[in-house]
């Protein structure tokens, strides 16, 4: 016993289907609006240093080689731990000088090694731009880098 699919039950299904699935798109934006969102950004310590150094960040392009929360180029090392690496969540005034000497010591020039250009910024975009990668360090990224080393 075979039965045909008839034109108005393919039309049922197609906009039953359609329907169904706008109405899943509608929720979960819903949920990303008002939860995700919401959620996922900790604004008790986001600062105007915090945005300031996010906006070196995106004037310098600096996501076109570093990955930041597994986001971006892997073409350089991920940034979202870069903090915790230089060892900023025991001792933030070294971390912070070690990073600020890295970024001034650029391009290294050490044959075979990547190089990242020096962008000459200043000490208050040094300072933001620290603020921002600290910053990010404390987002809750559910393991992500699975390494320290990024």
């Amino acid at each position: 016993m075979t039965q045909h699919l008839t034109k108005s039950a393919a039309r049922n299904i197609f906009y039953g289907g359609s329907v169904f699935f706008l109405l899943i798109f509608i929720a979960l934006t819903i949920h990303s609006h008002f939860y995700v969102i919401t959620t996922a950004t900790d604004e008790s310590t986001l600062t105007e240093s915090v945005i300031r150094g996010k906006h070196v960040w995106e004037r310098h392009s600096c996501i076109n080689c570093h990955s930041l929360i597994g986001e971006g180029a892997y073409f350089a090392p991920e940034l979202g731990n870069v903090w915790i690496r230089y060892g900023g969540q025991q001792n933030p005034e070294s971390a912070r000088a070690g990073l600020k000497a890295w970024m001034r010591a650029q391009p290294t020039r050490i044959e075979g090694r990547r190089q990242m250009p020096q962008f000459n910024l200043s000490e208050q975009e040094l300072d933001n731009l620290i603020d921002f990668l600290e910053w990010t360090s404390r987002i809750n990224t559910l393991g992500w880098p699975p390494s320290i080393s990024g």
